[in-house]
């Protein structure tokens, strides 16, 4: 007899993907689909796209989307807890849209603990824009915009979003993860796991921030953008938990 070994996760909709080969988007797609399905959330889940390269995410996951306007996934997530405590709502959101122009959106949602979850996609650099240089764009990391990379003098230096989200009293659970590889990946979805988890038991915000590639952006193949993140990146942006209010890891 046949034995199925793998296969596409239910909280998954079957469909091609529109994102760059390398991107890591459809990876971190794929670990929230499963951990909304393991935690039997699924059905009743709702997330909140960005604007920005996961502007379709509601096309993949088999759940409810909403689209918010640029910036102000965290309101829109707010409404929606608000007037349905018992769901499960989150927000997907690139750097541009959470650390940039939605920096007030996200700031003051911790500030309040409100109880939803945000997955943050820290790729480092405008991705569907064209290559800009973001908040997170490292020191000496060259885009469209700092052709001769960011200089401190006139960019100062690179947002952490984790670190600095994890200093409001109502943030309860930050954790800094990357799949860059399968090590990685596994704690990747422990953490988007226990950030769903503490929300469901009425915590407060719980925040996830993965550290992802863009290779069309970063002039990369995907395997060397794999390993950008993994050498270069986590020197800026460690990998671990930031804040836990349960104090469990």
């Amino acid at each position: 007899m046949s034995q199925i070994v793998y296969q596409r996760s239910a909280g998954l909709q079957d469909v091609e993907t529109h994102y760059c080969p390398g991107c890591h988007h459809g990876i971190i797609h794929k670990l929230i689909a499963e951990t909304l399905v393991e935690l039997d959330l699924c059905a009743s889940a709702v997330g909140i796209c960005p604007v920005g390269c996961a502007v379709y995410a509601g096309n993949y996951l088999n759940c409810d989307f909403i689209e918010a306007a640029h910036g102000r996934a965290p309101a829109v997530a707010t409404g929606v807890k608000r007037t349905r405590p018992n769901l499960p709502v989150f927000t997907y959101q690139g750097d541009g849209d959470l650390a940039a122009i939605g920096a007030a959106e996200i700031m003051h949602a911790a500030m309040r603990g409100e109880k939803f979850t945000t997955i943050f996609v820290n790729n480092a650099i405008y991705g569907m824009t064209g290559g800009q240089m973001a908040p997170t764009t490292l020191e000496g990391q060259k885009s469209t915009t700092s052709q001769l990379g960011r200089d401190r003098q006139h960019h100062g230096l690179p947002v952490r979003m984790a670190e600095l989200l994890s200093t409001l009293d109502g943030m309860a659970y930050a954790e800094r993860v990357c799949v860059a590889d399968m090590p990685s990946l596994h704690k990747a979805k422990r953490a988007i796991k226990k950030a769903f988890t503490l929300q469901m038991q009425g915590i407060g915000f719980t925040f996830v921030e993965v550290l992802s590639t863009c290779p069309t952006n970063w002039g990369m193949s995907p395997v060397a953008a794999g390993q950008w993140v993994k050498d270069t990146m986590t020197q800026y942006y460690p990998l671990g938990v930031i804040k836990d209010v349960e104090g469990t890891l």
